[in-house]
């Protein structure tokens, strides 16, 4: 290999080099299948510009190829939004997001547990996590196929915990004491629910009227949640919702992670930083080195392919490492056997019987635990949490669009993404999973970490999900993770998602004082207000105690209490538009034409095409009706 400048072309898994005399050549990406390609990287001199997606990488004294991104311009993506990698690499990578994210349903699910006074009643557990990992995949591929159309992960939200454990306190929600008796002719063993004058109930019976209040309360803000979008209000929100206010919603909603991170990575520190250092090593430190591949082929025999894998499979290949490291100190007997200890927690064997109790088949469906009925207080609860979600789905939507180098989303796809969530939401009530699905911030910050942005990805991620929730024993295979491994991939992805959060302000003018007052100010209340709330909200009495309940579970919520007072401050206080951050989202959001080809050698690689719905002739999407119906993406005739 010569010491000049090559180009490499990454198109749907393709890669070619080509050298000319001068050692320059530039390769033409052609426009395929009417996907939207932009000019990633200034071509090399003497050659002719031309749209392509290339890596521009420098071969240096004969050794390993390396990329050098421009330095004005980020990294261009290894895959965009709208194409396809090979199918051994799509499913590698979909396995990724999977891996990154099978935690999350295994939270909630021990939360809703708690909630249902279900602890004890494995069967009731296996059921309710078994319809969360279903819900997880059908809202991943609802969302990345029909709704807002970015690759986003839907999963459990953080903001639903706390209304879930509020709730707990309440005289109704109470669990009573559950204690093992015996039942029947064969004296099978059944918990009971221990009443008034020590009289017993079927634990069975209260768990079940638990669940269906749950479910038909969370099914009834699915709705609200499907008509906040279905009618064009998000369209209309996004207007006065800008970086200062979505910055601080999102970078609260990172930090408030952090006791989950503690909590996997307690049981084992050292697992955790393997997985962390190897993570981090794959993605930043070899970030512009390309991995040698041995391959064969027809035309060129055995040959040596350079390929930047190690940095798209990073978050794969360093949970493998950490898992791998994990075993080797189970067998080597470093860990204790001692199950009540929280180190038992990091061995490989820890879960072991998970596998074998689990049932090979467990399909969910409508009322599958019980009926549907209705609580006020998980209604209001629920809704609290549907408010705080829209927010937070509105920052990962154009944190997702930045991250994957595409522009705004325009109202059509914040509507047609929050209406999506919405009737996921009614599913997950339906099927008893007691709580709603999302966007995940983990994602996105995985796609700034491996470069690979395509939606197939979480399409098939969302399939994979749905197999583990039918499949008892797959599911069960993947909950062995060792917890400290997921703790040190949780730390690498929700940091890398707070990053991504403060670069949102980067079209925010941070000199204005305006803009660094409401921003710092917001920061501050979203952590004292809860702070107060939670260790001085007994002073809050307003004559009924729901009520009381009500109010602090408000101010309990860091980004509620931030995003509220940044979103009415930054509407208050007058400030230009470029000031606030907002010229190009009202540019785009006023934009109803065919959106065109982005600049060659700008930010975004590709346009207001990826938010379009498949299959949608351009006939329909100029008609009265796509202009009348707040989803569709309207064009002007």
């Amino acid at each position: 290999m010569s010491n000049g400048v090559l180009e490499m072309q990454h198109h749907n898994g393709v890669d070619s080099t080509k050298e000319n005399m001068n050692d320059a050549t530039c390769i033409d990406h052609e426009e395929s299948d009417g996907l939207e390609i932009s000019e990633m990287l200034q071509p090399v001199e003497g050659c002719s510009q031309k749209r392509h997606s290339t890596h521009l990488i420098r071969s240096l004294d004969g050794g390993p190829p390396v990329l050098e991104p421009d330095e004005d311009t980020p990294a261009p993506l290894h895959y965009r939004v709208s194409e396809t990698p090979p199918v051994h690499l799509l499913l590698m990578f979909a396995l990724q997001q999977v891996l990154i994210n099978i935690s999350s349903p295994l939270s909630v699910t021990l939360v809703v547990s708690e909630v249902v006074c279900s602890q004890q009643d494995e069967d009731i557990k296996q059921h309710i996590l078994s319809a969360s990992m279903f819900m997880v995949g059908v809202s991943t591929f609802l969302m990345s196929t029909f709704g807002v159309r970015l690759p986003i992960f839907q999963g459990p939200s953080p903001v639903y915990l706390v209304p879930l454990l509020a709730m707990s306190s309440f005289p109704e929600w109470t669990c009573p004491e559950i204690i093992k008796g015996t039942a029947g002719a064969n004296n099978d063993t059944v918990l009971f629910a221990v009443g008034e004058n020590n009289t017993l109930t079927p634990a069975r019976d209260i768990i079940l009227i638990k669940v269906a209040k749950l479910s038909g309360s969370l099914m009834a803000v699915g709705v609200v949640h499907f008509l906040i979008g279905a009618t064009g209000l998000v369209g209309v929100l996004v207007r006065y919702i800008g970086p200062v206010t979505i910055a601080p919603t999102i970078i609260l909603v990172g930090i408030s992670l952090y006791k989950l991170v503690v909590t996997f990575a307690r049981p084992s520190i050292l697992v955790s930083s393997i997985t962390v250092i190897c993570n981090l090593i794959l993605s930043l430190f070899l970030a512009n080195k390309l991995t040698p591949i041995p391959i064969w082929t027809r035309d060129k025999g055995f040959h040596i392919h350079w390929f930047p894998l190690h940095q798209m499979l990073s978050v794969l290949i360093s949970i493998l490492v950490g898992w791998a490291f994990s075993y080797i100190l189970t067998a080597a007997g470093f860990f204790t056997d001692d199950s009540t200890s929280n180190e038992y927690l990091a061995r490989t064997d820890a879960k072991a019987n998970i596998i074998s109790v689990a049932p090979f088949f467990d399909i969910p469906y409508p009322g599958k635990f019980a009926g549907f009925t209705f609580s006020i207080a998980a209604f209001v609860n629920f809704m609290i949490a549907t408010l705080v979600s829209v927010f937070d789905s509105i920052g990962d939507y154009s944190a997702c669009a930045k991250t994957s180098r595409v522009t705004p989303p325009p109202k059509f796809a914040f509507n047609r993404g929050i209406a999506v969530e919405g009737l996921a939401t009614v599913m997950s009530g339906s099927l008893g999973c007691c709580h709603s699905t999302v966007s995940y911030g983990g994602s996105i910050a995985a796609i700034g970490i491996t470069g690979v942005a395509s939606r197939r990805v979480f399409q098939v991620c969302g399939l994979i999900f749905v197999s583990i929730g039918v499949l008892g024993k797959v599911g069960a295979f993947f909950l062995t993770i060792p917890l400290p491994v997921l703790g040190g991939c949780s730390l690498v992805t929700i940091g890398i998602f707070i990053g991504l959060a403060v670069s949102y302000l980067d079209a925010v003018n941070l000199r204005s004082t305006r803009n660094l007052a409401i921003i710092g100010i917001a920061l501050l209340l979203g952590f004292s207000v809860p702070h107060w709330a939670i260790k001085y909200g007994d002073q809050i009495n307003t004559g009924s105690k729901q009520a009381d309940m009500m109010i602090t579970v408000l101010l309990s919520n860091a980004s509620l209490v931030a995003s509220a007072f940044a979103c009415f401050m930054d509407n208050a206080v007058p400030g230009t538009l470029k000031e606030r951050g907002l010229l190009e989202q009202i540019r785009e959001l006023d934009n109803a034409q065919e959106n065109t080809i982005p600049k060659k050698g700008g930010f975004f690689e590709e346009g207001r095409k990826v938010y379009h719905l498949p299959l949608i002739p351009n006939r329909l999407r100029r008609s009265t009706f796509s202009k009348v119906v707040p989803i569709f993406d309207h064009v002007k005739k």
